[in-house]
């Protein structure tokens, strides 16, 4: 399934996947992840970048709906956005073959399949 290069640009998913697939950015959604918040100042000890450079890179990850932000005075605090993860999960749930199947359903088929092999006795006229 061919997709045109403007779809593949709106795609959420694939705007999600792409902010996580650069190591700065992965590296500051793994320091949200393990804090509740971060004051954008405090992003210059992840790696060897500037702050106009981590400064790039939240807003792409803002952009991209892995991170919100608050205004507090001249800073600018950061924090994972609430459903990051279960959209990771989403994405990853869609990657199993044949998908994940409710125990719910995976009894009925059994329940299904042990009918079928032993049919009881037909109506009786």
């Amino acid at each position: 399934m061919a997709r045109s290069p403007r779809s593949t640009a709106l795609d959420p998913d694939i705007r999600l996947l792409a902010a996580l697939a650069d190591p700065t950015r992965l590296a500051i959604a793994r320091e949200l992840a393990a804090t509740t918040e971060t004051c954008a100042c405090d992003f210059t000890a992840i790696g060897d970048v500037g702050q106009p450079t981590i400064s790039h890179h939240l807003r792409v990850l803002r952009e991209a709906g892995v991170v919100t932000s608050e205004r507090r005075g001249q800073w600018i605090w950061y924090r994972l956005a609430p459903d990051v993860a279960v959209r990771l999960a989403s994405i990853a749930r869609d990657m199993i073959p044949g998908g994940l199947i409710p125990a719910s359903d995976l009894v009925a088929r059994r329940a299904a399949t042990a009918a079928a092999a032993h049919p009881g006795p037909g109506p009786t006229a």
